[in-house]
């Protein structure tokens, strides 16, 4: 059985893109607007199925259960990872309203000038720092900062972490005492530094994508929101995208988009779809059993990711520690007071101090992220869940990843169904650069549990790590080989550039077809420094701007 229903542009994937793609598409009343969500509904009123899933994602701290939950999350997973010691890794992404941006850890950074700078560089004309700031500064709403490059009436809240407590305190003096630089906002004029993280949240709840820009505007008539619609391809008639197909509870649906068509789905999916719908490397379409519409290696390589490593510490007793919070009586109290209050633990995002720092003093810019909350990981709970479960004794976790690193891996459809999971490999650490990268980053890290400011307070450093020296080259890259993971920030697969061989144009058009963009963090070619959902949600502004300018 097949449907059929008609738009003038069609966006697939209410993620931090395409959220906000329907906002200011359907702006314009005499735009018909449909999007389209594997998922479902983000609300737990809306969705009573999923309602504690749902639930989660409006608690700041809920981040901590939806890593592995299926009701929101795709759950994919890397193949064996040869530069990690063959490990599998989990590589969650989100499947509902919102997408990533429903189930991330909320931290706010658009990444530095120089990064842009690059792009542009690379041919990605009219997306350079002064192209891109305006449209962030369009974007937010963040009470803080310089006005001359932060945004004040945006629809995106963002917030500083408070009241850190004590441990944080000392670990923001230490990070000085390491010779590190500190700073009061690593979006604004002085990026270099460390200093309390900016959160995506208004009023101790998430202020995910979908929050910000969807559901403001979901009653506009021009605007229409299907979810659980797996989109299987783009259909393509005479090297135009003339619409989609999705599949839900077994009915098939056809849509005729008269405008264009958006691909939001993200770094996995977008290239996925591409594939699907004929638009790939010929040979591995063939070997697939997929009609080649368009031969297009590029589509699915190219992908980057930065890669966590994080060194725990236990904490004398007594010490502030969110641990400490974690059960009985203080975890109940923290529940009062987010309940009442919307603050402290539970309003809390993935880390509560954040910001840029160097490997080493000679380089120019800073290369290394460092992030911490006063907290250690419950490992052997934490496997068996999949959730984020602090352990009982006071703790200290620091963890950072190298910005911009050269490794590259690929994804790929891995079969002819739009059910099946795709191919995913990662290839972290498989340049020399980045080992030695990781190694300089981890000698960082330690190095402030060394510090003045906290050596009062550290008691002494978990895991194997603990015994190894600092000039064991070996030992450290194998260590950060077997206790590292994916940021969760994969881009670039389906890389923009001013040259032919990218899959995008400037314009986010894919090449060889009209009626056909990409908006999303595939199109990155190069990985921001630091998180990447602002950037991608800025993706979605310029490609909103470049769609209705060319209408």
């Amino acid at each position: 059985m097949t449907a059929r229903i008609a738009a003038d542009y069609v966006i697939v994937g209410a993620g931090s893109a395409g959220c906000v793609l329907a906002n200011r598409l359907s702006a314009n009343p005499s735009n018909r607007v449909l999007l389209l969500e594997a998922g479902h509904d983000d609300r737990p009123l809306r969705r009573p199925s999923q309602f504690l899933s749902n639930l989660n994602i409006q608690i700041p701290a809920g981040w901590t259960r939806l890593l592995a939950d299926p009701a929101v999350n795709w759950n994919f997973l890397s193949a064996p990872e040869p530069g990690v010691g063959g490990r599998v890794l989990a590589l969650p992404r989100g499947k509902v309203l919102g997408g990533s941006s429903a189930i991330n850890g909320m931290v706010y950074m658009r990444g530095l000038p120089s990064d842009y700078e690059t792009w542009r560089q690379l041919g990605c004309t009219g997306w350079g720092w002064d192209d891109v700031l305006p449209i962030f500064k369009r974007m937010e709403h963040a009470p803080f900062g310089d006005p001359a490059v932060r945004g004040r009436g945006g629809p995106l809240r963002i917030r500083k972490a408070e009241d850190c407590g004590a441990t944080m305190d000392a670990l923001i003096k230490a990070t000085l005492e390491a010779g590190l630089s500190q700073t009061d906002d690593y979006n604004g004029l002085t990026p270099d530094g460390v200093t309390n993280a900016q959160q995506n949240s208004y009023r101790g709840v998430r202020a995910s994508a979908a929050a910000a820009y969807l559901h403001p505007v979901s009653n506009r008539k021009n605007l229409r929101i299907e979810t659980g619609a797996l989109v299987s391809r783009v259909m393509i008639e005479d090297g135009r995208a003339v619409g989609v197909e999705f599949e839900r509870n077994g009915v098939v649906t056809r849509v005729d988009a008269a405008a264009e068509v958006i691909l939001c789905g993200g770094a996995f999916n977008s290239p996925v779809l591409l594939e699907l719908s004929g638009i790939g490397s010929g040979q591995r379409l063939q070997d697939l059993g997929i009609p080649v519409v368009a031969d297009r290696p590029s589509v699915g390589e190219n992908l980057q990711d930065h890669y966590l490593v994080s060194v725990s510490a236990r904490l004398k007793d007594g010490t502030q520690s969110l641990n400490g919070s974690s059960a009985g009586w203080p975890l109940a109290k923290a529940f009062a007071e987010y309940a009442l209050l919307r603050r402290g633990l539970l309003a809390s995002a993935s880390c509560t101090i954040n910001g840029y720092a160097r490997t080493r003093p000679d380089v120019d810019i800073p290369d290394m992220q460092l992030m911490s909350s006063a907290g250690t990981v419950d490992l052997a709970a934490t496997m068996s869940t999949g959730a984020v479960t602090l352990d009982s004794k006071p703790g200290l976790t620091i963890g950072g990843w190298v910005l911009r690193p050269e490794s590259r891996g690929f994804c790929h459809a891995s079969s002819a169904s739009p059910s099946a999971a795709p191919a995913i490999q990662m290839n972290f650490l498989s340049t020399p650069a980045d080992e030695l990268d990781v190694v300089n980053m981890m000698r960082v890290i330690r190095s402030m549990f060394r510090q003045p400011s906290m050596v009062e307070m550290v008691e002494h450093e978990l895991g194997p790590i603990r015994d190894i020296p600092e000039d064991d080259i070996g030992a450290l890259i194998r260590i950060c080989r077997e206790i590292g993971t994916s940021g969760y920030h994969p881009v670039g697969t389906c890389r923009m550039g001013g040259d032919d061989e990218s899959v995008v144009d400037p314009q986010l058009k894919v090449r060889g077809i009209t009626g056909l963009r990409v908006a999303d963090a595939s199109v990155m070619p190069r990985l921001t420094s630091g998180n990447t959902n602002a950037p991608t949600m800025m993706i979605g502004e310029m490609a909103s701007d470049l769609i209705l300018k060319s209408a």
